[in-house]
């Protein structure tokens, strides 16, 4: 039977320009490969809040009936979700498309939801003897009540790095040397998030593991210009250089591989996702968290493994995409 393929981007969150990026060059490659693929572009969503003050997702305004109205006009008889951050990474549009019966790309609702939630995803890589940085978790009513600064270099060390709990593409994250920096960090980070994680610095080389048919790919260094990988040197060209594959001794390589591959089986994620980790200088490879709708235009870092395992951009999204219709 033929099938028409609704490809997911746009939506509510701070990533929304990367997903449509993301979006129009995979439908481009489905057409290539002779699949019906139609551009489903959910729509901004003023006043949406994406989050309650526990960190569980929720809709506000309606904005998931409208979104399923959207998806329901195109008729489609599957999904290929290229939503980046909240709605599209968080389990939101997952839920939509389970009640329409809509088989779609990538993880289902929990391990999206685990693979969003930084805090909720550490606690489950801990449990199954996954290495992650010293962390704490701060809720937003508690900002009056923070300790002092020095506390928390006290016992995670100097710098400080300080993310939003359920956001991507590094959006609200600082690193600080300076106690005086601290605050003006955490108010940074809560602008996006009612949870902040305070972590250590893991010092080391920047890796990611792409997993593909739930076996690892070959593993690709970050090496930005700038002193971390943030939002502009994600997406400026020039800011960033990558190596593909990573220059690690092999038997360190195997062993970064596995922990990727470990993390992705932890959050119980579905036939491919990204996993952002370190290699610190000690030599042990820790865990910063698990992407599970990586971007996914030609220059994206899973796309960049992929190539270095030969699979090109047109198979790759071939591949992920009759990993659910056939």
């Amino acid at each position: 039977m033929k099938k028409r393929v609704g490809v997911l981007m746009g939506g509510p969150s701070t990533e929304r320009d990367i997903s449509i990026k993301s979006g129009k060059a995979v439908r481009a490659a489905l057409l290539n490969k002779g699949i019906d693929a139609v551009p489903v572009e959910l729509e901004k969503a003023p006043n949406y809040s994406l989050r309650s003050g526990t960190g569980q997702a929720r809709d506000m305004n309606g904005y998931k009936e409208l979104a399923e109205k959207k998806i329901r006009f195109f008729n489609i008889n599957a999904a290929f979700i290229a939503l980046h951050g909240s709605f599209g990474e968080d389990g939101q549009v997952q839920e939509i498309l389970e009640k329409m019966k809509i088989p779609y790309t990538g993880s289902k609702v929990s391990a999206s939801k685990l693979g969003m939630d930084k805090a909720s995803s550490k606690i489950q890589f801990e449990s199954n003897n996954i290495p992650v940085p010293r962390y704490k978790v701060m809720h937003k009513p508690e900002l009056d009540k923070v300790p002092e600064a020095r506390v928390y270099f006290k016992e995670l060390g100097t710098p400080l790095v300080i993310k939003p709990c359920c956001e991507g593409s590094s959006i609200g994250l600082s690193i600080i040397d300076r106690e005086d920096d601290f605050q003006e960090a955490l108010l940074t980070a809560f602008r996006y998030s009612d949870r902040v994680i305070i972590e250590e610095y893991a010092k080391g080389r920047e890796i990611t593991v792409g997993i593909l048919e739930d076996k690892a790919l070959p593993i690709v260094e970050i090496v930005p210009k700038k002193r971390f990988f943030d939002f502009e040197a994600k997406y400026q060209k020039g800011l960033t250089e990558y190596i593909v594959p990573a220059g690690i001794e092999k038997a360190k390589y195997l062993e970064c591989q596995n922990t990727g591959l470990a993390a992705h089986k932890a959050l119980a994620a579905r036939f491919f996702s990204r996993v952002d980790m370190i290699l610190l200088d000690s030599g042990a490879p820790v865990v910063l968290e698990v992407n599970t709708v990586p971007g996914l235009t030609e220059i994206s870092l899973l796309p960049k493994a992929a190539q270095a395992a030969g699979i090109d951009f047109e198979k790759l999204i071939l591949k992920i995409m009759e990993s659910i219709l056939w």
